[in-house]
């Protein structure tokens, strides 16, 4: 099974596009920090990850402002250059700061 939750701030957002197919597609950055225990050890934990949104979810993505936290739900893929992956985001449900 191919699918992340991820709770996470936008940190960046590009303009919306759209695919040759028409539909429109939103590129943008997550980041994720929190403190997790691994091994019975805390551990800090961040990350910042490229991510795309296709389709209606585009336009509840675009209307949040940068520093916005939400959970983010999707799969998993190879980027278009090949170099990395891509969270290709199916659902999101805002967070309250």
């Amino acid at each position: 099974m191919n699918r992340l939750v991820l709770a996470a701030r936008i940190v960046e957002r590009r303009a919306l596009r759209y695919t040759p197919a028409g539909l429109p597609a939103l590129d943008f950055e997550l980041k994720h920090e929190s403190e997790l225990s691994e091994d019975g050890q805390p551990r800090k934990v961040s990350v910042q990850m490229r991510a795309v949104a296709l389709g209606r979810i585009t336009q509840p993505l675009m209307a949040l402002q940068l520093g916005s936290s939400g959970q983010f739900a999707g799969f998993l893929a190879a980027a278009r250059n090949g170099r990395g992956l891509l969270f290709h985001v199916t659902e999101f449900e805002p967070v309250s700061d």
